[in-house]
């Protein structure tokens, strides 16, 4: 219980910064500052007790990874939503978050690629740094994490509006930061990203089961 207790309030607090930085505009320009702290703190908060992904993706790659099973992946998802969705309670009926309403997505294609290639980055150094047996122990992981959204969402936030996780696109939809026109180009990019870091790490590290 505890595992699905941490994804809950991990995924809640990832998402509410995202919320309130980007759409309430709180955090201006350094909106991916303030969201790659709170997922560096949470993922070292929690990291010891669900290995700390906050994002269906991650899980999703976790769990081709090998390292969690198709019933513990289900719960997760499970607890992620509700974070999510208390997320968006917290953001809406206490801080009045309300987006613009208007799409974060420059084109398609370019949305599709920016979601891929972030998540695939942040799905590839969770598994690396926190999953990988010759990094095991180390105290750098949180940073590697948060680091890679970060420097993601500085760069390639034009082109997406840099959810790189199922989660963050939801609540973004719920608080109309995003479109849920747009959905489908978060969940795929996000998804296909996660799953194709995890295939790559199996082909990479076959000794690392």
């Amino acid at each position: 219980m505890n595992k699905y207790i941490t994804e809950f309030i991990g995924t809640m607090f990832l998402v509410l910064i995202v919320g309130v930085a980007a759409f309430a505009g709180t955090a201006g320009a350094m909106a991916p500052l303030a969201i790659g702290t709170i997922l560096m703190v949470m993922v070292y908060a929690g990291g010891h007790i669900s290995g700390a992904h906050y994002n269906p993706a991650v899980t999703l790659a976790v769990l081709i990874r090998g390292k969690i099973d198709m019933g513990g992946a289900i719960t997760y998802w499970i607890a992620q939503i509700g974070g999510t969705l208390a997320a968006w309670a917290i953001a809406t009926f206490i801080f009045d978050v309300e987006g613009t309403g208007t799409s974060a997505v420059k084109s398609v294609g370019q949305g599709l690629a920016a979601e891929l290639l972030g998540t695939f980055a942040l799905a590839y150094v969770v598994l690396n740094t926190a999953t990988a047996k010759a990094t095991n122990g180390n105290s750098f992981y949180g940073l590697a994490i948060g680091f890679t959204v970060m420097a993601f969402a500085f760069t390639f936030g034009g082109f997406s509006g840099a959810a790189y996780n199922p989660s963050v696109a939801i609540g973004a939809c719920l608080m109309k930061g995003f479109l849920w026109a747009d959905i489908w180009i978060y969940l795929v990019g996000s998804l296909v990203g996660g799953a194709l870091a995890a295939i790559i790490f199996n082909l990479s590290n076959p000794e690392d089961k």
